[in-house]
């Protein structure tokens, strides 16, 4: 009983210690954003949150459309996501559900692509979104990342060991058609792994800069990202205002990661229970 006492005890100080190192960063962000640039270099540095923090996101909002850039990074990231979730799922639960001729072959291309650097892909997209004519619009951002083979392979790995063959069987018993046991069997079942896949989708959608930098070229219609870009100075740069807006363009992702969250834990719960 003492061994098994000591063990909670170290497992959960090491757990603790693990959330202050993760939550670090974070409050680290929230001191800079509350303090004034020349508080930033002073030494010894100030750990605690200063006063100034509505003052530099007052800053923030009068150097940038920042809300404006919001709704477009929203609208991006949730038409992004919703995309990925469905293809995505879609391709997996046929990867992992279904034979038919060249299913490895197909899948071991998917996994190439996936090791393929995405810097190698940018010049021939822009050029083939050129020919579309879609540079400047949000089609730009959306259509290229409407799915991807993390997303199948994520998602394929989950439905092979979520959905038992037996559900599938009786499904087709009952003539349901492939589009229907998708609906019925396997998206009830894949909720936690497409929670997941929401969640990670949504925030790098959110996060993402380079392609948006690329192929947006009106300057009243640029995410978030590269919005808070515009902040830095040619020949200095207010780091408490960028870190001011860095933390407004993170408060979202927390609601985001703390709503998905709650959904993703009580999936896996309810599964559990079911099986």
């Amino acid at each position: 009983m003492r061994a098994d006492r000591i063990r909670n005890v170290t497992s959960h100080v090491v757990l603790m210690l693990g959330v202050l190192l993760s939550i670090f960063p974070f409050y680290w962000m929230v001191v800079m954003a509350s303090n004034t640039t020349p508080d930033i270099f002073s030494y010894p540095p100030k750990l605690v949150i200063g006063s100034h923090l509505f003052e530099n996101m007052g800053k923030v909002l009068d150097n940038i459309d920042f809300f404006g850039s919001m709704l477009i990074t929203l609208i991006v990231s949730l038409a992004v996501t919703v995309l990925v979730l469905f293809f995505d799922s879609l391709a997996a639960f046929a990867f992992a559900k279904y034979e038919f001729p060249g299913r490895n072959w197909l899948f071991g291309l998917l996994l190439a692509t996936f090791m393929i650097p995405a810097q190698l892909s940018l010049v021939p997209q822009f050029v083939t979104l050129a020919e579309f004519g879609w540079i400047g619009s949000l089609k730009a951002l959306i259509i290229p990342g409407a799915a991807n083979a993390f997303g199948i392979f994520w998602m394929r790995q989950y439905a092979r060991g979520a959905i038992p063959d037996e559900l599938i069987s009786a499904a087709k018993v009952d003539g349901a058609g492939f589009f229907r046991q998708y609906l019925t069997v396997g998206i009830p079942v894949l909720r936690p792994g497409l929670a997941f896949l929401g969640i990670f989708t949504f925030i790098n959608v959110w996060n993402d800069y380079l392609w948006p930098l690329i192929v947006m070229t009106d300057p009243n219609k640029l995410p978030l990202q590269v919005a808070l870009q515009q902040l830095n100075g040619i020949y200095g740069t207010d780091y408490s205002m960028v870190m001011a807006g860095a933390l407004m363009s993170v408060i979202p992702l927390i609601g985001v990661f703390i709503i998905g969250g709650r959904h993703f834990i009580a999936d896996i719960a309810a599964g559990a229970m079911k099986f």
